[in-house]
């Protein structure tokens, strides 16, 4: 037997083969993932069935849930975790990402201020870009409902990620 891919089908990737770490699924999070981290700044997901829209294509609501998510989470690391909100989230869908790809996100802080965050994200295949993401978020209160969630309160700090 031999488990080796046929020569016209691709091997699918394997992130924790190749260091991704799990981010732990909170709420919504369970439904679309697993959401998959390395650094602070690369997030990504594997294509499965449930992402694929009638054309066989990942949804783009799929695409904006990742970039959203993983702005999201590279906010928290350079606020040191502080919470927030998103309040905008604007997506330019450049290509079509199809099952067993591996989609990684690649974000940035484009500026920080006492109240709002900047971001703006690439979604790639590869080498192949899918979409671009930019949006903002604002800062929250530590004493607002979002402060308040048990996963998030955990550690004290506001945040889902352990405390450095």
């Amino acid at each position: 037997m031999n488990d080796k891919p046929h020569a016209t089908e691709a091997a699918v990737f394997d992130p924790a083969r190749a260091g991704w770490k799990i981010v732990k699924p909170i709420g919504f999070g369970e439904l679309v993932g697993p959401i998959w981290r390395n650094g602070d700044a690369r997030f990504g997901f594997l294509v499965e069935a449930k992402h694929l829209n009638f054309a066989d294509i990942v949804h783009g609501g799929m695409l904006a849930t990742l970039a959203d998510q993983a702005m999201g989470m590279t906010a928290l690391r350079a606020t040191g975790n502080k919470p927030h909100a998103t309040i905008e989230l604007n997506m330019q869908f450049v290509g079509a990402v199809r099952l067993n790809e591996f989609v990684e996100a690649h974000c940035e802080v484009v500026r920080l201020t006492r109240a709002i965050i900047f971001m703006q994200c690439k979604l790639v295949v590869g080498t192949r870009v899918v979409a671009n993401a930019t949006g903002f978020a604002r800062s929250e209160r530590r004493d607002s409902q979002l402060f308040r969630h048990p996963e998030v309160a955990a550690n004290g700090s506001g945040s889902k990620w352990p405390a450095r």
